[in-house]
């Protein structure tokens, strides 16, 4: 049995009902087997960035796992799936994304995966739920460089 390592994964939606589907998501990240559910963010709406369609529903969930990281990621890519994600093309709107940002203090950089995600930290829609669940991990100053991004705390 593996020992267990806390990782965070970065929730959203901007089709259908794209609130209910990150809210249901977030439980079911902590589902998968092998996996705990730790943390949950509050809800974030933010316009999209380097993508179209409507507002996105972000969130981060904080989970133990004993999976590996490719692992891991093959099962968010069901649950991806599941609700429905196609990839027309990239930054394509989506009924459900679910993004590795950190395994432990793992460092991968594979054709099919790179942790820490190498683009969060200039993501609002990632620092602020990201703070949520790991406040000692995003600074002041971090969420100070996103600050000009549109985020809202969904009621």
């Amino acid at each position: 049995m593996r020992e267990p390592v806390t990782a965070c994964v970065a929730l959203g939606a901007n089709l259908g009902d794209a609130r209910e589907t990150v809210v249901q998501s977030m439980q079911a990240v902590g589902g998968i087997q092998g996996c705990r559910l730790l943390a949950s963010s509050r809800l974030y709406r933010t316009a999209p960035l380097q993508a179209q369609g409507p507002d996105f529903v972000n969130a981060v969930v904080r989970i133990e796992t004993n999976l590996t990281a490719p692992a891991l990621l093959k099962a968010l890519q069901t649950l991806e799936q599941a609700a429905g994600r196609e990839r027309p093309y990239l930054n394509a709107p989506r009924t459900l994304d679910l993004d590795i940002l950190l395994y432990g203090a793992g460092r991968i950089n594979s054709p099919h995966l790179t942790v820490p995600h190498p683009r969060m930290m200039a993501r609002a829609f990632v620092l602020h739920p990201l703070a949520d669940v790991l406040p000692d991990f995003v600074s002041p100053q971090d969420l100070l460089r996103v600050q000009a991004q549109a985020i809202e705390v969904m009621a």
